[in-house]
Formats: structure tokens, sequence, C-alpha cells
């Protein structure tokens, strides 16, 4: 298998030096390693995540042959475990934001939806003692929002396997976007804020079942013969004792296996399809968790404290939305050859993308290396 390097430096495209040295002083972090630095730290975790090395002993063996500084795996692990998390999720924030706009400004997008969920990630209980989950389990939670147009996250919450996931949903709202949320994120309080705030919060959340609808009062609405939509009305949500001060749509339809599903929106001038579609458009986070699971390495934590547990998964995400924006401007260059975004990873890790590939790969680093030294500059 051909070792390629590329992967490994590849945040250097999108961060500079002078970047980086900014959000360490954020931190009041200064860094004095002579061979482990932080910029090195990343290299090794970008270099674990996308190659699966199993262990930091596995990545200091193999790291120098994929062109790394040799390090001992015990100083990888004195570093993991002294950097503060928050550094790296601060540097995952930045470059993130950038793939963002940059891809948005491309598709020059309006209003659209994002999904939120979370992912729990589970251990024996003696592995994170302070992260106890259920039974004889430990837990971590990464919470996070998405959009389908983009393929990336837009924030990222971490917590601990037990932490609910609506309170944390809270965070993760974005006015600019319309939250698409699970039934763990509807509330009597929070739907009515969203519609009362001066600037709303536009939402698809689905509905607990045993949610009461009262005093409902039909849409009109044209249908398409094959419309898996069911119903479409206004109502008051809950009992007399709790319930919405005000009238919220609610949309009926039936998922692929026949379901019923029900979920409340604040949108009213879209199609009662339209607000199914949308919430039906959630399967791609479910399909990211999935992803980073099985493509990152992200199960094998290296460390037991929280500051090396989430810098490892911090990185591993950097990883991933590296790895998706290539694989997007890829795409817009070669509609004659396309390739899924697993295809492109694993030629793309194995150094055997087709020419047209490489070259429009090319392309865009030293474009985007160029655009954020000269901005850092």
């Amino acid at each position: 298998m051909n070792k390629n390097t590329t992967s490994l430096h590849l945040i250097q495209n999108f961060l500079s030096e002078a970047e980086l040295q900014t959000i360490l002083a954020e931190f009041g972090f200064i860094d004095t390693a002579r061979k482990c630095t932080v910029s090195t730290l990343i290299s090794y975790l970008i270099g674990a995540a996308t190659n699966e090395w199993k262990s930091l002993r596995h990545a200091a063996d193999v790291g120098p042959s994929f062109g790394l500084i040799s390090i001992d795996h015990s100083s990888l692990s004195k570093h993991m475990k002294a950097l503060n998390y928050a550094i790296m999720k601060r540097i995952f924030e930045v470059i993130v934001g950038k793939l963002n706009r940059a891809t948005r400004r491309t598709l020059k997008m309006k209003k659209i939806p994002m999904a939120v969920d979370s992912t729990t990630i589970t251990v024996g209980k003696t592995r994170l003692p302070w992260a106890v989950y259920h039974g004889e389990r430990a837990g971590i939670k990464l919470h996070i929002s998405f959009t389908n147009e983009t393929a990336m996250p837009l924030q990222v919450v971490e917590t601990t396997g037990l932490k609910n996931d609506g309170p944390v949903g809270a965070s993760l709202e974005d006015k600019r976007f319309i939250f698409i949320g699970d039934r763990a994120y509807f509330s009597i309080e929070k739907v009515d804020r969203y519609v009362t705030e001066k600037e709303k919060q536009h939402f698809v959340i689905r509905l607990k079942e045993n949610i009461q609808l009262n005093r409902k009062k039909a849409l009109k609405g044209t249908r398409k013969k094959d419309s898996n939509v069911t119903d479409d009305f206004t109502c008051i949500l809950g009992t007399p004792q709790k319930q919405t001060k005000t009238r919220h749509r609610v949309v009926q339809f039936t998922d692929h296996e026949g379901k019923e599903i029900r979920v409340v929106t604040s949108l009213m001038n879209v199609t009662a399809e339209e607000i199914a579609d949308m919430y039906k458009s959630r399967w791609a986070i479910e399909s990211f968790f999935r992803w980073i699971k099985q493509n990152l390495n992200v199960p094998s934590l290296f460390g037991t404290t929280p500051n090396a547990v989430f810098n490892q998964l911090f990185t591993a995400l950097i990883a991933y939305v590296l790895l998706k924006f290539l694989h997007r401007q890829g795409s817009k260059k070669n509609t004659q050859k396309s390739l899924s975004f697993a295809g492109f990873t694993r030629m793309f890790l194995c150094a055997t993308l087709p020419l047209e590939w490489q070259i429009a790969i090319h392309e865009t680093l030293e474009f985007y290396r160029k655009l954020y030294e000269g901005v850092s500059g």
C-alpha cells in the first residue's frame, strides 16, 4: 500500500501556523515542546483516524514511515492528556467555519435545513469512570448540528453519555437555518419560544406520541396522488394543564416502512410534502455518525481522561471535514468521472486517485493554502 502523507498534513492548507499560534494564545497555552508540538500531535491523531492506527504505540511505531517526526508513544500520551481539549475544539471550529463558508458561497444558499442529533460512544465503565453511562458501560456523547448541503457539521457539543439531548439542543440553535430534530428536541416551551421570538428559529421537530392535539383546524392544499402525507392542520399542543400558547402547524406522513410520523413546524408557506422531506433528510446525519465510527477509528479511544478522549475525537472530526470538503471540490471538477465519498477516501489515503482527481485536489489545496495564508498574514 502506498503511504500517502498528504492526509496527515491536510490541516496545514487550511490553518496557518500564525492562526494556530493565535488559537493557542487565546487559551494561554505556550507550546514549549521540542518535538511533540501541537502541530505534530494533530498530525499523529489525524494519521490514527484516517489510517486506523489502533493505539498510540502503534502510531509511534508507524508514524515515521508516513513522514512524521519520530516520537515515543509515552510522549504522545502525555501531551494528549495535558493539552486542553478546548484548544482542539477551537481548531475544529475555525476549520469547519472556513469550509462551510466556502461551500455555501459556491451553492449560493438561502435558509436551509439543519439536522440536530447526537451519537454515543461507549466503552467499559472502568475505562472512563468519569463518564458512567448505563450498567457496566461508560459513554461520551457528541451533539452535532449538520447540513446535507455542505455534508459537514456546523457545531459540536461534547458531553457524557447521560446528558439529555433536549437541553443541549438549545446551544445548537442557529436562526440562519431550519432546525430539524427528533422527539428528544421537542418541548411545549421550546416551540412557543421559537415562533414568538423577534427573529424566529424556524423548525421541523417530531412530536412525542403522547402529545395531545387540540382544536385541530385543517389546512387546505393540493396533494399529489402518490403523496405520503396523511394530514396537515394547525392545533394547540398539550393538555389543559400544560399546552402551547399559540397554534402550531402539524404534518402527519408515513415513512418508507409505513409508520406514521407527526412533526410540528413553524413553516407555513411550504407544502406538507416538503416538510415531510425535510424531516426525512435527517438520514444524512445518521449516515455521518455511522461513517465516522466505521472509518475514523473513533471507537478505539487511546486515553482515559477527558482531554485525551476529546482531543482524539475532535481531531477525527477535523479529518472528516477536510476529506469531505476535498471530495466535494473534486466532484465539481470531475463530473465525468465521479467517485463516492467512500471510494474517494480509500483512493486518497492510498494515493491511488485517478490523475484528473489528483490534479483537482492539488489545485484545491494550493488555492486554499495561499488564500488562508494571505488572510492570516
